[in-house]
């Protein structure tokens, strides 16, 4: 099965079997002596957990650099098309990540920095719209909630088994069709389910932030995945974008719970 984060689900690296083993016979030891002996320019040492952090650290820093200024620093007039802009442009990098066969570490970054002017426009305004102590609370919340699903998973109290990742998928499909049903609503009717005060308002919010809480399984697993399959170092990139595309969906999934919760009182 496979994830359907964007950065994973085309890449058979990060599949179980998938690189290091996938219908390849185990070595000799003369076979394994003659790839130990290759220049290290030949071969490439395999990613490791320090890896995906280093390079998440990267990604993290760029879209924070472009975030925040857009936040304190873009006029009213531009967060609308900042917001519009970036929600197209991340979809069109998105799709050539992950339908590329080799990480790009460059569109990786191109697209963190793009992410960052699109979360620093939204973020400014629901800011406007309802308070800015709302952005700490949802950073806070993102955080908390990675850390909980990081301790599930560690802990085997969650685990990424077959049914779970099919279950996840089929919830994560239909949350999407439905959220295209709401664009609709929204174009020619000028309302929003998502935005509802109300209980379904209220339920669709919770129903995005679990989904996005336990997507962050499958990215560990994934990770974990890569890892042990000894994936060459240049993967870690491909695993940090996973990472930062889930945080961004879950953070912004926490904020609009939120705004709902405060314009409900």
């Amino acid at each position: 099965m496979r994830s359907s984060n964007p950065a994973f689900s085309r890449n058979e690296a990060f599949t179980r079997g998938g690189y290091a083993t996938f219908d390849v016979a185990t070595p000799s030891s003369d076979q394994l002596e003659s790839q130990y002996g290759m220049p290290s320019a030949v071969r490439e040492r395999p990613m490791t957990i320090e890896d995906v952090v280093n390079k998440g650290g990267i990604l993290f820093a760029v879209l924070l650099a472009v975030a925040v200024p857009v936040y304190f620093l873009a006029p009213p007039s531009l967060l609308f098309p900042l917001w519009i802009g970036g929600i197209i442009a991340t979809l069109v990098l998105g799709m050539v990540i992950a339908f590329s066969k080799t990480p790009k570490p460059g569109l990786m970054v191109l697209y963190a920095a793009v992410e960052g002017a699109f979360v620093g426009a939204i973020s400014a305004f629901y800011a406007a719209a309802f308070a800015p102590n709302l952005i700490p609370q949802a950073v806070l919340g993102t955080l908390a909630a990675f850390a909980a699903m990081l301790l599930a998973y560690r802990t085997g109290l969650i685990r990424a088994s077959g049914r779970f990742k099919k279950v996840l998928l089929i919830a994560a499909l239909g949350y999407f069709i439905f959220s295209l049903v709401n664009i609709g609503f929204v174009l020619f009717a000028g309302t929003s389910f998502f935005f509802d005060t109300g209980i379904l308002g209220v339920g669709l919010s919770l129903l995005g932030v679990t989904l996005a809480s336990l997507f962050l399984v499958l990215d560990f697993d994934f990770i974990e995945q890569g890892i042990r399959n000894r994936l060459p170092a240049q993967y870690a990139w491909t695993a940090a974008f996973g990472l930062m595309v889930t945080l961004v969906w879950l953070y912004l999934e926490i904020l609009r719970l939120l705004a709902i919760l405060r314009g409900s009182d």
